[in-house]
Parts: C-alpha cells; sequence; structure tokens
C-alpha cells in the first residue's frame, strides 16, 4: 500500500457498525452487496438500516449505549467522516451454523445475523483495514446507496491505523477461523462500563486498557492533561510576589497564595500535610508528619531574604519543641538565597529549593504517579541549597522508568517477530529469552535475576504492563506484551 491514497468515494455503513470499527471492536461489516478485496473508500456513518429487525434486537446493548451518545452530535443536514478503510477480504456466509459464534465474536447478535441470512438468502462479511483521518471532514446528507461520491476527492495516507499489522492479523485469523474468545469475562467487564466511559474519566481509563489487552486497541494510548492538574503550572508563578502585585494583590495575600499552593504541592507529592499549621503571623507555614517529619517554610518573592533561616528555627522550635531538631527541615521560594543564607542554612542543616524545583517534582509526580518515593527522596533533602541534588533524583528516577520501558519494549518486539503473527493467542516468552534480546541492544546488559525482577514489577496487577504466566520456578515463567509504557 502506498502512503498517499486518494478516495473518490464513501461506503455507507450504520452508525454503530462505524463506531465499533473506530473502537477497534470489529474488523468486519455486512455491506449489502459484494465489495472486491483491495478497494479503498471513506467510512459513511448513516442513521438510517435496512435490516428488518429494530436496532435494539440487531445489536449487543452496550453497543447502542455507547453509539447513542455519538449519534446525538451527528446535524440533521451533515455527517461527520472521520475514518477511511481498505477491503482485505469478503465472504460469502449462507450456513447458519456459524452465527453464533459469528455474533460471540462481533457486535451483531445471532438473531439478527439469522434475520439477514433469511431476507438477503446470504451474507457478505467484509473485513476492512480501517485507518484514522488527520482532520475529520464534513459533507452533506446523502441518499444512500452503498458507495456515494465524496463532493471532492481526498487525500489520505496510514499513518493512523486503529489497529496495527499484527494485531490485525491476530483478529482477521480468529475470524476467519471462528475461534473462541480468550478472555470473555473481560469482554462482559468492557460491555458493563462502556456506558460510563462517556462521563467517568476513571472508566475509560480502565476500558481503554481493557481494549488494549482484547486486541480491540493496539494505539499507544495517548495520555490527555488531566484538567483538575492545570493548577501545576501555577506553582512557579504564585512564588513570584511581583506577579501578584501586577494581579492587584498585596503582598499578604500574595504570600498566602504561594503558601497555599506549596501547601497542595506537598500533599500531591504524599506528604501527609498537617491542619493545625497554616501559618500566618508567629506561625509555621507548614508541618508534614509523614512518611517523616518535614517543617517547611515558604518564601514569595524575587529573593530569599537573609533571615528566613533564622525565623524558620526560631518558629519551628517554639511550635515542634525538641521535635524540630529530629525534622527535615526546608525553605522554597523562587529567590536567589544569599551567599549568608546558604551559610546559615548549612549550619542549621536546612535545605533551600526554588520553587521551580518543586513544580518539576509535581510535573513528574503527575506525569509518572508511582515514580516518586518519598522516603528515597529524603536522602536528597541535604543542607543548603539542593536544587541540583533534586534533579540528580528526579534523573535517576526517569533512568529507571526508562529501563522498565525498554524491558517492556523487548517484551513487544519478541512478539510482533514471532513467527506466527497471524496466531490469536499470545506469544510469551521466557526470562533468559527477554534478557537476551534486551541485552543485543543495550547496555549495562543485566542478568536474569535482575530482568526477572522488573518482569515481575510490570506484571503486577497494580501496574499491568505485562501479562505473567507462573511456572514452576522463576526460570520457567513466561511472559507476555499487555501495554506500552509511554515515555518522552
Amino acid at each position: 500500500m502506498s502512503d498517499l491514497i486518494l478516495l473518490n468515494t464513501a461506503l455507507c455503513l450504520p452508525s454503530p457498525d462505524v463506531e465499533a470499527l473506530l473502537q477497534g471492536r470489529i474488523i468486519t461489516t455486512i455491506p449489502q452487496t459484494f465489495i472486491h478485496p483491495g478497494r479503498f473508500f471513506a467510512i459513511y456513518p448513516s442513521t438510517t438500516s435496512i435490516n428488518l429487525l429494530p436496532d435494539e434486537q440487531y445489536y449487543k446493548s452496550n453497543v447502542l449505549t455507547v453509539n447513542q451518545k455519538v449519534t446525538t452530535l451527528i446535524n440533521s443536514e451533515t455527517v461527520r467522516i472521520k475514518s477511511w478503510g481498505k477491503c482485505e477480504l469478503c465472504q460469502i456466509l449462507t450456513n447458519s451454523e456459524s452465527l453464533k459464534d459469528l455474533s460471540q465474536l462481533t457486535v451483531w447478535t445471532t438473531k439478527g445475523l439469522q434475520q439477514i441470512l433469511l431476507q438477503r438468502k446470504h451474507i457478505f462479511l467484509a473485513y476492512l483495514r480501517v485507518y484514522l483521518l488527520s482532520q475529520p471532514i464534513e459533507i452533506a446528507v446523502n441518499p444512500q446507496s452503498q458507495f456515494i461520491g465524496l463532493p471532492h476527492p481526498l487525500r489520505v495516507s496510514v499513518d493512523l491505523p486503529v489497529l496495527n499489522d499484527r494485531t490485525f492479523a491476530q483478529r482477521k485469523h480468529q475470524l476467519e477461523k471462528l475461534e473462541p474468545s480468550l478472555h470473555p469475562e473481560l469482554e462482559e467487564l468492557q460491555s458493563a462500563i462502556a456506558s460510563l466511559t462517556i462521563s467517568q474519566p476513571a472508566a475509560k481509563q480502565l476500558d481503554d486498557d481493557i481494549k488494549v489487552f482484547l486486541g480491540w486497541s493496539s494505539d499507544k494510548l495517548i495520555k490527555q492533561p488531566d484538567p483538575n492538574l492545570a493548577w501545576i503550572n501555577d506553582i512557579a508563578k504564585l512564588g513570584d510576589r511581583s506577579i501578584e502585585k501586577d494581579e492587584g494583590k498585596n503582598n499578604y495575600q500574595a504570600g498566602t497564595d504561594f503558601e497555599n499552593i506549596a501547601r497542595r504541592s506537598l500533599d500531591f507529592l504524599g506528604f501527609k500535610v498537617e491542619e493545625n499549621y497554616k501559618g500566618g503571623a508567629g506561625g509555621l507555614d507548614l508541618f508534614c508528619s509523614q512518611p517523616y517529619p518535614v517543617v517547611c517554610e515558604c518564601k514569595a518573592g524575587k529573593s530569599i531574604p537573609d533571615r528566613a533561616v533564622e525565623e524558620l528555627d526560631r518558629i519551628g522550635k517554639r511550635h515542634l519543641k525538641e521535635n524540630y531538631l529530629q525534622a527535615m527541615r526546608l525553605i522554597i521560594g523562587p529567590g536567589q538565597p544569599t551567599k549568608n543564607l546558604k551559610k546559615s542554612a548549612e549550619i542549621s542543616k536546612i535545605s533551600i529549593i526554588n520553587v521551580m524545583t518543586l513544580q518539576k517534582l509535581v510535573e513528574f509526580k503527575a506525569k509518572y504517579p508511582g515514580a516518586i518515593n518519598l522516603v528515597e527522596l529524603q536522602q536528597y533533602l541535604e543542607p543548603g541549597q539542593i536544587d541540583y541534588k533534586i534533579d540528580e533524583y528526579i534523573d535517576k528516577a526517569k533512568r529507571e522508568i526508562k529501563l522498565r520501558s525498554q524491558i517492556i519494549t523487548a517484551v513487544k518486539e519478541l512478539s510482533e517477530q514471532d513467527n506466527e503473527t497471524s496466531k490469536a493467542t499470545h506469544p510469551s516468552f521466557t526470562v533468559t529469552e527477554i534478557r537476551v534480546h534486551y541485552n543485543a541492544t543495550h547496555n549495562p546488559r543485566l542478568n536474569d535475576e535482575v530482568v526477572h525482577d522488573l518482569l515481575i514489577e510490570l506484571s503486577s496487577p497494580l501496574t499491568g504492563y505485562l501479562g505473567r504466566i507462573k511456572g514452576s520456578d522463576w526460570n520457567s515463567d513466561r511472559f507476555y506484551f499487555l501495554r506500552d509504557l509511554l515515555i518522552n
């Protein structure tokens, strides 16, 4: 297939079929007439149906639940086309005995398929390789036959397949042989949560993960920015008091705003921030009790005054008494500490970090929720200005994430190199096979024990990047690919 293809026609399909194709739930549709393999076309979602049965009896219930939410967005005068396809195969089915098995692998009910067979005496089953358009197009509603002409030729590329080559080949093989689903329980779970995906972000994430595992989706999932985390972008801004002045706020309000967002940041990082300490005149700005005590002074503005260390020592001892000396002490501010302040901080064993460093930590936590280990971070909270130490910690954590991503990629590459590319089952591999494949292209080399530890971690139910088939001992464990770990 060439990289650029010119489309002049569109295949009209029922809207529920189109949505199921876009979701990766199916790779087939039931056209009215035979479609020659190799033909290209845009995919036009139609809200009308030629089926004798109502949609409620023709489609499985969860398919319609999601589709109804989508079709409400379609204008009565225009249709939005989001995809195009290529016909890979077109079968002619005349035997009703296979319809139950076909129903289990698709979105149509057995009763609906039986009705089509009675109505038309045969079923055309077209296998479609579906691709997303880089930009959806809208065309006027067309009195529909099976194919309609596009108002203008459409130039498309193969950059955005709904399913990758290997996943499509597996699904095609499974459907041609009518092999039963490997995970019917997961399909039932996906059906149960399908109606929640429009309004519940957590349900959508679970739905996406299940689809990847089932082979209904194979693209790397693009994590969208969480609007609830937009506040993270304001951490450094609120530390600069001059910005607050530009907005008409006084110095006290500027300091309070910065203290509040620092409190929110430490809480987000996993510290237990005690509510009894909320700054103010003579008050302790922040105190964290878990996983280890941390006393924190927030200094908004373009400079951190020399008296900051003395203030923290005096106020900390007043509020915490003997417990103050056992706590980690921290000053956060956007300004550059003076030479005297650095010296005082080292003597009093107080750490100083720039507010942008705090923002980096929070951003990293938001991107990789489990990546920051506060107990490990404690080792980097040395006396003096320690922004470079926090950068060292973040870099170390990034390397550990990258290693895990490379191990996952090694398992994925082994899967894609498997000779039986059309096999419907997930290929799995031993620790030694994965270690050898990884070591062939990476340094430093890893041994089997290290690789096995990483594989166990990545196949945990709490991570779910790989699957594990437990053997009689750790050498005979087998692992298979589930989903990518995306890193930048």
